[in-house]
């Protein structure tokens, strides 16, 4: 089984697991391409050591960028910037090594604060 978008006008609007043999044989007349995505990969790695596909598994809201042949997730807050090596946002703060805790970023002072 595989993973498969539905990217219409650059942005998923859905996401469907099927056999490769039914997308090649599927009739669909509503507008849009199926694209195939991999559950394993993020951030242009796949997890299971295989071939990394188009980036990022796609989920309903990315984008598919046609020139990078890669799913983005939205942009999380306007301070983070776009990695085009790994397709994700990039916080302008890393995030805090410490896992004891529950981090949430905060926009306004573009920093992490710990969530009680």
């Amino acid at each position: 089984m595989a993973h498969y978008a539905k990217v219409l006008e650059g942005k998923v609007v859905n996401v469907i697991v099927a056999e490769e043999g039914f997308i090649e044989t599927f009739v669909d007349t509503s507008p849009g391409e199926w694209i195939q995505t991999s559950y394993n990969t993020h951030s242009g790695i796949h997890i299971l050591g295989g071939t990394p596909l188009r980036k990022n598994y796609a989920s309903i809201g990315f984008t598919y960028d046609r020139d990078l042949d890669a799913f983005i997730p939205p942009q999380p807050y306007p301070s983070w910037s776009f990695n085009s090596e790994t397709c994700i946002w990039d916080c302008p703060v890393p995030h805090p090594e410490d896992n004891s805790k529950y981090y949430d970023w905060d926009e306004e002072n573009r920093n992490w604060i710990v969530v009680e």
